[in-house]
Formats: C-alpha cells, structure tokens, sequence
C-alpha cells in the first residue's frame, strides 16, 4: 500500500479504502494503450495534411515519438510523484524534448529515412519539433488532466468518508441517549412493589427481584453492545414480562413464537422492550380482566418481521405515540434509514399489533 492511501473503518463489517492519486504500473500501462491509439490518429492526420511520408512512415514516427514522450513522462511521475504544479511542468516538458528527439532518432532507424532531426532541411526540423512538442502537450495534458482529477475524486471521497464517521458518531451518542430515556421510572416503581411484597408476601417479593436482577444485568450488559441476538432480547423481555406479572398475576400472560432459526440473528439492543412496555401500560394493565402479549418472527422477502401483539384496550387506549415507541421508529430511522419501519396496527379481536420490519441481512 502506497503512502497515498487512506482506509477508514465506519464499523466492524465496512471497510472502505480511497484510492492513492500515484501513479501504478496499472495506471501506466493503460496510459500508454491509450497513447497508441491516440498515435494513429496523429498518423492520420499527418497524412491528410501531407506531412512526413507515408500513413506507414507518419504511423511509426508517431507512435515512436508519441511512446516515447508518454513513457518518459509516465516514468519520471512515478518515480519522483511531484505534487507541486510547477514541478509537474518540468517534468512534462523535459519529457516532451527527450521523447521528441529519441522518437524522431527512433523512427528514423526503424524507417530507413533520414535522420529526421539531422539532415532534414531546418523548416523539416522546425516542424518535427513542432509537432513533437504539440502532440507531446495534449497527451501530457490529458494524462495530467486525469491524474488532477483522480485527486479530486479521492478528495471527494474523503471528505464523503469524514461526514460519514462523524454522522456515525452522532447516531451512536443519539442512540445511548434514546437508550436511557426509556422508562426509568420502572425501575423505581419495581422496587417500591418488591418493598412491599418483602413485607406482605414473601416469596413474591423475592421472585420478583431474582427476575428484576436478572433483568438489569442483561439490559446493562446488552445495552453496551451494539448488537445483541434475538434470543437474548427474547430472554430480557421474559424477565421483564415476569416483573410484571408479580404484580398482575394470572392478568397478564405470555407467549413467544420465535423459530430457532431466527433466535440467532442479530438485532440492535432495546428495541422490542419498548413495544411490550407499550403494550402492558397502555393496553393490558388498564383492562380489568388483563390481556396477552405474543411475540412472533419470520422472514419474508429478505426483511426479519417482528410482531409483539397484545390483546389490551387496542387504539381506544391512550399514549400509543408515546416515548418508548417514539424513540423506536428515531432508532429504526438512525440505523436503518428507510430500509426499516414501524407499523402499528389493529389486533383482532382486541389489542394492537406493533410490527418491526429490517432487513434480514443487515444487523
């Protein structure tokens, strides 16, 4: 790897590289491909205005001189890489006399002709030179042109990659922010019935702060990862679920429905938590005989789908737009953009569907 290159690691599976503005023997040599191309319509030229001798004389002295001057200019790029524009003049119109000459010398053995530059007449050595140094500019040109533009593209492309580490940046602390907004007030009020429980029943009190405790460490655990499996979101959740059916009892149940298969995939941390939460405030806990929470999985059309389904108060219910599902579609958004969504919808007979929709391929 040259000195010109930069690589920057926006996460554990992107890795994008920038081209380095030197020159590669690759580069070269496509340089020097398209030089010949060019040679033979400098040729053809010659010959339409009646210079020189015939297309194959003007073809030989054209690709000699034209090779000659890309080569030199080609080869003194690479190895001294100027960066100044002056320094990169010089070296193009050094290369320019030097190829016009050794290619004029060149041609001249191959063809059996005079030598051009030696016994010609001076109006003949003005002309050579002339057209030496004139098809030596627009070839330096064009090669100089498209090096200066490879540099720009490769400064393009950096200031690309910085707007995209810093927006991962900010992304990353938003999501720690939205991370901790979520209901910390449930913590409080767990203990507060743990308390209580301690004193009236026992055994209650105690179960409901094994599943608290089992709870906080996967939720602080998770929480510092960027990804987490969906059954370990899974378990979370069933601790959480617990929690609360020491306070509710036979009022509340739940169910799961994750296939194995998807148990393994990854997901970002705390974004299903949010929906049960939702779900047991807003839609069961209210409902006098309780409700069910089930949670189902599959994939379709490469897109993981996540319900979490609750048979509560359904839309009659207040504070569905609250925070917990206001800060899982800004989530959704910060990590997926639109390849992700939200979709809230009507539970039958009763209750309310949260759906989750990413793509499966991507964490």
């Amino acid at each position: 790897m040259d000195g010109g290159t930069r690589i920057y690691v926006l996460n554990q599976q992107t890795t994008i590289t920038l081209p380095s503005i030197k020159l590669t023997p690759k580069r070269i040599l496509t340089t020097l491909l398209g030089t010949v191309g060019f040679n033979v319509v400098i040729a053809l030229f010659m010959t339409a205005i009646e210079f020189g001798g015939s297309f194959t004389e003007n073809l030989i002295f054209s690709q000699f001189i034209g090779l000659s001057i890309c080569s030199l200019v080609c080869t003194s790029f690479y190895m001294l890489a100027p960066e100044a524009l002056y320094a990169q003049l010089l070296l193009a119109v050094a290369g320019i006399i030097a190829g016009s000459v050794i290619g004029s010398l060149s041609g001249s053995v191959i063809t059996g002709a005079d030598i051009a530059l030696l016994h010609t007449t001076p109006a003949s050595r003005v002309q050579t030179i002339l057209f030496g140094i004139l098809f030596g500019a627009i070839i330096s040109y064009i090669f100089i042109s498209r090096d200066k533009l490879t540099a720009s593209q490769a400064l393009i492309q950096e200031e690309r990659i910085k707007r995209l580490l810093a927006e991962k940046k900010t992304i990353e602390s938003d999501l720690k922010r939205l991370q901790a907004q979520i209901e910390p007030h449930f913590l409080f009020n767990t203990l507060a019935t743990i308390l209580s429980l301690l004193e009236s029943e026992p055994a209650r009190g105690r179960t409901m702060l094994k599943d608290l405790t089992l709870h906080l460490r996967a939720t602080l655990s998770k929480t510092r990862s960027d990804h987490v499996t969906i059954g370990q979101e899974i378990k979370m959740i069933t601790a959480y679920i617990n929690i609360f059916k020491g306070r509710m009892g036979d009022r509340l149940r739940y169910a799961d429905h994750v296939p194995d298969t998807v148990r393994s995939r990854l997901l970002p941390p705390m974004l299903l938590q949010p929906l049960v939460e939702n779900a047991i405030k807003h839609g069961i806990e209210p409902k006098i005989d309780g409700g069910q929470i089930t949670i189902t999985a599959s994939v379709t059309d490469n897109k993981l789908r996540i319900e979490v389904a609750d048979t509560g108060l359904g839309f009659d219910s207040t504070g569905l737009a609250g925070l917990g599902l206001a800060n899982v579609k800004e989530r959704l958004q910060a990590l997926y953009a639109d390849q992700a969504r939200l979709i809230l919808e009507e539970n039958h007979p009763c209750g309310v569907k949260a759906i989750i929709e990413v793509p499966y391929d991507t964490p």
